[in-house]
């Protein structure tokens, strides 16, 4: 079993969103308590069986690779025991967490009901990946895959979702969780505010993971380099209200 990526509230400084990525061998398992969270398993690649409480999905997974379409997911809210067994070779999976204090009922999302649609035209255009958006339940957890071809914008226009102000904007903690077609291409994450009191720009190689704890966001992916990132997003109200950059808010179609 190889540990990937671990962030926890405490690592971020922040207060919702903790985030995971494991491999597991063929034979190999990863038990986690939900204890008082809700997590979103999301199969990477290869596949897995999952249990929680009494309920067990087998074979769960499928794609090779984390570009070869949608993938199964697993929800399970608080208070049980989660349990991942890797049933072949390239188990990768991510674990999304934040508070909940009942959750949802535990569910198998099949990569067939994920809803997959574009977003954006031209060198903005990117395809969505929805796995636990709004019209899914949960208490807390956002989740959902994008894949913005290499020489495109994604995140774009600029949108940032970092006050508490629904239904105008929604205070929001975000991971980016990125991989890249080509290992060893790159893309571009910005991390700014309006005052530029915080102003980052971050190169992002496959398998790094962007905090976005306030600010615009946008990425990226570099001529030639096809990018992926799951986002997981959590904060006081699940709602995902933006609110765009206003210098470029004239991109917005």
């Amino acid at each position: 079993m190889t540990q990937l990526v671990e962030v926890t509230p405490e690592s971020a400084g922040w207060r919702y969103v903790g985030f995971e990525v494991h491999q597991l061998g063929p034979g190999e398992s990863l038990q986690r308590s939900t204890g008082d969270r809700e997590v979103c398993l999301v199969m990477l690649s290869g596949k897995a069986d999952v249990r929680f409480a009494d309920l067990e999905w087998t074979g769960i997974g499928g794609r090779q690779a984390i570009f070869d379409g949608p993938s199964d997911s697993v929800y399970a809210p608080p208070g049980g025991e989660l349990s991942v067994s890797g049933a072949g070779p390239g188990c990768e999976f991510a674990l999304g967490w934040a508070p909940a204090r009942q959750g949802a009922e535990p569910a198998l999302i099949r990569a067939a009901e994920v809803k997959v649609f574009k977003r954006g035209a031209d060198r903005t255009e990117r395809t969505i990946h929805n796995i636990l958006m709004e019209d899914r339940p949960a208490e807390s957890l956002l989740v959902t895959e994008v894949f913005t071809p290499g020489g495109n914008w994604s995140s774009y226009p600029p949108h940032k979702h970092d006050t508490d102000d629904p239904p105008h904007e929604t205070y929001l903690e975000e991971t980016y969780y990125h991989r890249l077609k080509r290992p060893g291409g790159f893309g571009v994450q910005l991390v700014y505010t309006d005052d530029r009191s915080m102003n980052k720009s971050v190169q992002v190689r496959d398998g790094d993971v962007v905090l976005v704890p306030r600010g615009y966001h946008p990425v990226a992916a570099a001529a030639g380099y096809d990018l992926y990132y799951l986002n997981v997003m959590a904060g006081p109200v699940r709602r995902w209200c933006v609110t765009t950059d206003p210098d470029h808010r004239w991109q917005v179609v």
